[in-house]
């Protein structure tokens, strides 16, 4: 038994567990059969998410293949997150949040200087955090697609436009991702202070790989 909170109702064995820092990028390789919980250890901090096929690259998340086979725009508990070969590569076991995103895209120093200010541009964002990590694995931008924004609250308005607004995590909340096959996880705890979707000040997240 354990007492830590960020464990309760992770069966198996721990076989990883790290501190991702506040702006960090981050990989891991996760095997078939695996689950990946992901923490948000302070609240309402978005976690962008990429996952490639560990044993062929160019095999990676779609998030149009995903979205069209469960008709919704939304990540929910029970979402298979599919490849663009249309396989199965992980799948959202438990939500403590009702939704994720996975049309909003990852912040990058360009779209930061179009949507605030040229005096944004020397700020660190998620598209540099994905090319440093895939780069470790000599991945580079053409290998970059749309990702998923864990814990990030994007509603569709009324008019069709997209809403980055306050998010509905909290300290200490989860999700947790099992892995249909055997995967490369790239992460950017995203550095983003112009918006809402980190409360406008980045904090750490916790993944825990359980067998």
């Amino acid at each position: 038994m354990t007492d830590d909170p960020a464990l309760s109702g992770l069966s198996g064995t721990i076989v990883h567990d790290e501190i991702v820092p506040a702006r960090a990028p981050w990989l891991h390789h996760v095997r078939a059969g695996e689950t990946l919980r992901i923490v948000d250890v302070e609240g309402n901090q978005a976690v962008d998410f990429l996952i490639y096929a560990a044993a062929d690259d160019a095999e990676r998340y779609s998030a149009q293949d995903t979205v069209a086979a469960q008709g919704n725009l939304f990540l929910r508990k029970g979402t298979v997150l599919l490849s663009n070969e249309g396989n199965p590569m992980m799948t959202i076991t438990g939500s403590a949040v009702d939704y994720h995103d996975t049309i909003g895209g990852a912040c990058s120093c360009e779209s930061n200087t179009l949507r605030y200010g040229h005096h944004t541009k020397h700020q660190h964002a998620c598209v540099e955090n994905f090319l440093e990590a895939n780069h470790w694995e000599g991945r580079g931008k053409r290998d970059m697609v749309p990702n998923i924004n864990f814990f990030m609250n994007v509603p569709v308005m009324d008019d069709g436009t997209l809403g980055i607004v306050d998010g509905i995590s909290a300290p200490g909340l989860t999700v947790d991702l099992r892995a249909e096959m055997d995967v490369i996880v790239v992460v950017s705890n995203c550095p983003q202070i112009n918006n809402p979707c980190n409360a406008f000040n980045p904090t750490p997240v916790r993944m825990i790989v359980a067998a």
